[in-house]
């Protein structure tokens, strides 16, 4: 739209560009999406914040018992070992800590009822759509991403080939000249060796 308005921004000046933009023959316009798209996007939205913050609350109760020297691995599957330090009376722990550990572990034990309601009723929907039936054929393709496909991406017909949606995707193929950069980007530092390699190969899988 920025191409076609002639002067300072205002609502004037955009609706003159919006309609001279329309009158182009080569524009490309977005599908209106139907309101069952538009929940489809809202449950997915909703889905991926309960587990944003469910994370969230995991690595502030991990940071707060590393302080008191309670260490426990990354990640939900490591939760049980918090539990069980707080829940244990033989554990060097002040009152008010294990009270606010409590509160979290209630809080988590809450968003993982959630998330795993949400994650059933992706999956109920994609074994009765269509759509995301046909989506979940797809190799790595489960009921979450389905639903994100289906909710956000436009009408496939629109794509003249897969490498065309993988591109819309952000998604491109690894050359060699990729991996042999990632490769010699994990460089030592202070006798250990960074880690800068692995982002930068998870970054020459998205396009530029």
């Amino acid at each position: 739209m920025k191409p076609f308005v002639k002067r300072q921004k205002n609502d004037r000046a955009d609706a003159e560009a919006i309609a001279e933009a329309a009158l182009r023959p080569t524009m490309r316009f977005v599908a209106v999406k139907s309101a069952a798209t538009q929940g489809r996007a809202v449950a997915f939205r909703t889905h991926q914040c309960m587990v944003r913050q469910r994370t969230q609350l995991i690595n502030a109760l991990r940071g707060h018992l590393a302080e008191f020297g309670l260490v426990a691995p990354k990640g939900p599957a490591s939760l049980k070992l918090l539990e069980n330090a707080l829940a244990d009376e033989n554990t060097d722990l002040p009152e008010p800590v294990r009270h606010m550990g409590s509160i979290y572990v209630e809080q988590i034990a809450h968003l993982t009822e959630v998330v795993d309601r949400l994650s059933d009723e992706l999956e109920t929907s994609s074994k009765t759509d269509e759509q995301l039936r046909r989506l979940c054929t797809i190799p790595g393709i489960g009921p979450v991403t389905a639903g994100a496909v289906a909710a956000f991406a436009p009408d496939l017909d629109t794509f003249d080939s897969g490498r065309n949606f993988a591109a819309w995707l952000g998604v491109r193929s690894v050359t060699r000249t990729d991996r042999v950069s990632a490769r010699t980007a994990a460089t030592k530092v202070n006798g250990r060796k960074s880690q800068t390699g692995i982002g930068q190969q998870n970054g020459a899988n998205r396009h530029p």
